[in-house]
């Protein structure tokens, strides 16, 4: 089959691959009917993410047709339509039965490696490092995938893949971000960053209650359709002090709830820790650029919550952690636990109550995907989402 594989730092390719086998009796193999490029995969093609091999396939935000089913597999059948969300889970272990299912003890079958790394092992994932399992993506003609009861999210209606296939990860990613936040009526809530996941975190505030949004970011696209899609406040970084303005614009006080939807890979105009960031990272002598996390401690209000739906790879310092500590800030983060929001927002799909595919600005075959990553990362030909169709 046609893959998108990861040879290494700036270069991935569509190479032929064997096509996936069922190795447990409760995978199953879907074929691919749509497929997206996400900010996370960016972090991949830029070589944030240690323990990626050459050869992987990457990609985790599919969708596609049953094709094949193990003999344990009792939700799905062939033809059966599903969104694959991009954790894998098990449904049973002491994590999964809490509804924490990015936390699973047992889909990880590297979760000895991730130990070492971060204390304990969490869930894998689709098309990214070893560390998280080695699971080759859905950017691809057709995936394995495993623990398919707990899994796949059925889709019996004739919504297009554009309106649900969001299901698999950026739309419960801003969802759970609003959540973290713990937006209450009325709350002012700030968003880092107006990319695919801030623009669903955008609309999960709404949802949510929140009285008044305001979007931080420095692409002209990006904060149009925040204002045009969103109905949200914008603030361009490159033109304005982001504290100052926020201050300005809340008697003060600041937000109540800051959420950091932009991760590892910040930028900021000309701040000093920006500027240290960049050159450890030139020198490297570390991964992550976390001006946004800084920011966004310091810019949010006393009592309030930071959530960080954002991607951070290692060690950061500079932290402000006196600024969290002594203003009593409540920090939330995590990777997704997509099982849990899925039907719920696939309800809300259905009801009309939002249609996710205002996000998509490139649509394409999934052989345009290596220069595609590229027109993302940059930023360039107005590039905010891109769908892709093997």
């Amino acid at each position: 089959m046609k893959a998108l594989v990861w040879h290494g730092k700036d270069d991935v390719r569509i190479d032929n691959v064997a096509d996936p086998e069922l190795k447990d009796s409760t995978d199953v193999i879907v074929r691919i009917t749509a497929t997206a490029i996400c900010g996370s995969d960016l972090h991949l093609l830029d070589g944030y993410q240690p323990t990626l091999v050459p050869g992987d396939v990457l990609g985790h935000e599919p969708m596609g047709i049953v094709e094949e089913v193990g003999s344990g597999v009792k939700n799905l059948k062939k033809g059966d339509r599903v969104v694959v969300p991009f954790i894998i889970a098990c449904g049973e272990c002491f994590f999964c039965q809490k509804g924490l299912f990015a936390a699973c003890e047992r889909s990880n079958p590297n979760g000895e490696m991730m130990e070492k790394a971060v204390g304990h092992r969490a869930a894998g994932a689709f098309g990214f490092s070893h560390m998280l399992g080695g699971f080759w993506g859905g950017q691809a003609e057709y995936m394995r995938v495993p623990y398919a009861d707990v899994g796949p999210q059925k889709v019996e209606s004739d919504l297009a893949d554009e309106k649900v296939l969001f299901l698999s990860d950026i739309f419960p990613t801003g969802w759970m971000a609003a959540e973290n936040a713990g937006i209450e009526p009325g709350d002012t809530v700030a968003i880092w960053g107006a990319g695919p996941v801030g623009q669903m975190t955008i609309q999960s505030a709404w949802m949510m209650g929140a009285g008044r949004v305001i979007v931080i970011d420095r692409v002209p696209e990006r904060l149009a359709l925040a204002a045009s899609a969103g109905r949200a406040e914008t603030i361009n970084f490159d033109e304005e002090h982001v504290k100052e303005r926020l201050d300005e614009m809340t008697g003060g006080r600041g937000p109540d709830r800051c959420i950091d939807a932009v991760g590892t890979e910040a930028h900021s105009h000309g701040s000093i820790d920006a500027v240290l960031d960049k050159a450890k990272k030139t020198l490297k002598l570390g991964t992550d650029r976390a001006h946004v996390l800084r920011e966004s401690i310091l810019c949010c209000r006393t009592g309030g919550t930071v959530s960080i739906p954002g991607v951070y790879v290692g060690m950061i310092d500079k932290f402000p952690f006196g600024a969290a500590m002594n203003k009593g800030l409540t920090i939330k983060t995590g990777q997704t636990h997509v099982q849990r929001y899925t039907q719920l927002l696939l309800d809300k799909i259905e009801s009309g109550e939002i249609d996710p595919s205002f996000i998509i600005t490139h649509r394409a075959k999934l052989d345009d995907a290596p220069e595609l990553y590229k027109t993302f990362r940059d930023k360039k030909d107005g590039c905010i989402k891109v769908v892709l169709t093997p």
